[in-house]
């Protein structure tokens, strides 16, 4: 695994062993951040089961100018704390080594993130919708007002076109994986 671009470009990251965290392929990831370029600079980014980090850590390498890791699995938090610590990263971000639906619930509104990625385990399906109902829903005001939510999933696996007050804008397919994005009265992805 590599961070695709910006300031940390071409650096490795490492991943947690075994099959328990599947990290978002290079290929994905690359995919993802060419749809968010023009958002992403000085972008507040919410990395939902941030697993290694990788997605979050690219944000950052591409200007985000803070990003929120939310991971509960011990063995990814200590390799996400490796990876940070490996780039020399020590300020932009928080890691918060706890449930995702917990981590919502405590919000408080006007957290603001503009954009927003979960990729929970593909096994872990109620995850999607537990997740995107909290964002929609009880959880909408920590979202900015033009936030985007963006969610990997399998491709064979549908999800809903909406979540309470999230529209999906956007379906990207591409090998096994898939890319759904989501937002507030419909803005264009």
């Amino acid at each position: 695994m590599r961070i695709i671009a910006g300031s940390y470009r071409s650096r490795t990251l490492a991943a947690p062993p075994g099959m328990a965290t599947r990290p978002t392929s290079d290929r994905l990831r690359e995919t993802l951040f060419n749809v968010l370029a023009p958002r992403i600079e000085g972008a507040v980014f919410l990395d939902l089961y941030a697993g290694s980090g990788a997605v979050g850590i690219e944000a950052l390498s591409r200007g985000a100018a803070r990003v929120e890791f939310v991971e509960r699995a011990p063995a990814a938090v200590a390799v996400l704390r490796g990876n940070l610590e490996k780039l020399g990263l020590t300020v932009g971000f928080r890691i918060h080594s706890r449930s995702v639906g917990g981590f919502l619930r405590l919000l408080k509104a006007g957290a603001g993130f503009d954009l927003v990625f979960l990729d929970p385990p593909y096994d872990a399906a109620r995850e999607y919708a537990a997740t995107l109902g909290l964002l929609g829903g009880d959880s909408v005001g920590v979202l900015a007002s033009d936030a985007v939510v963006i969610a990997e999933h399998r491709r064979k696996e549908k999800l809903e076109d909406r979540y309470g007050e999230l529209a999906r804008t956007r379906l990207l397919e591409q090998g096994d994986a898939a890319l759904s994005f989501y937002a507030m009265n419909r803005i264009a992805v």
